[in-house]
This record gives C-alpha cells, structure tokens and sequence, in this order.
C-alpha cells in the first residue's frame, strides 16, 4: 500500500476529503521526525513506539576490497510495534501459510 492509497482509504473511512487528510497525515509524520530527531521517543498506545536507538562506534570491512571502515557512534529510527499490531500481523501470516 502506497501514501495515496492509505490517504484515499482513511478519506472514505471518515468521510474528509483527501486534501484535509493528507494535510493531517503530513503534520503527522513532520511531528513524528521533529521529535525524534530532538533524540525523544513517541509513543502510540494501543499502535506501537517510534524508538531512537543507538549503535556504538564500531570497525566494519569491505570484503571485496579487504579493507576496514570505521563507522561513529550514530542513532538510527525503530518502530517496536504493541501487542494488538503484533497480533495482527501475526493472524495475517498464519492464515496466508494454511
């Protein structure tokens, strides 16, 4: 599913017009990547966390050209789902395999 679509279905299910929605989704996600990029986490109850993780600095190789990289300390974006969209995409992957 595309940003459009997901924006078309969240328009029929309310009923708003697509601009309103994707004016909405916008101030959404801006106020998402703002936060976290301020090293805060967000958290959805019920949906899941948008987590800021940090790796440690670390050497990382190049095996084709046999050589090492070192790569910084540096914070990466995670999402940890909760519990009932666990269980969601769960039911979903065990229907799919029977």
């Amino acid at each position: 599913m595309t940003k459009a679509e997901l924006l078309s279905q969240i328009a029929l299910k309310t009923g708003y017009d697509k601009t309103t929605i994707s004016v909405i989704a916008e101030a959404f996600m801006s106020g998402i990547k703002s936060n976290m990029g301020k090293g805060e986490n967000v958290y959805l109850r019920g949906f899941g966390s948008f987590i800021v993780k940090s790796r440690k600095e670390k050497v990382a190789r190049n095996i084709k050209e046999r050589t090492s990289v070192y790569v910084p300390a540096h914070c990466v974006p995670s999402f940890k789902p909760g519990r009932e969209f666990n269980e969601a995409v769960h039911d979903v992957k065990l229907k799919k395999k029977k």
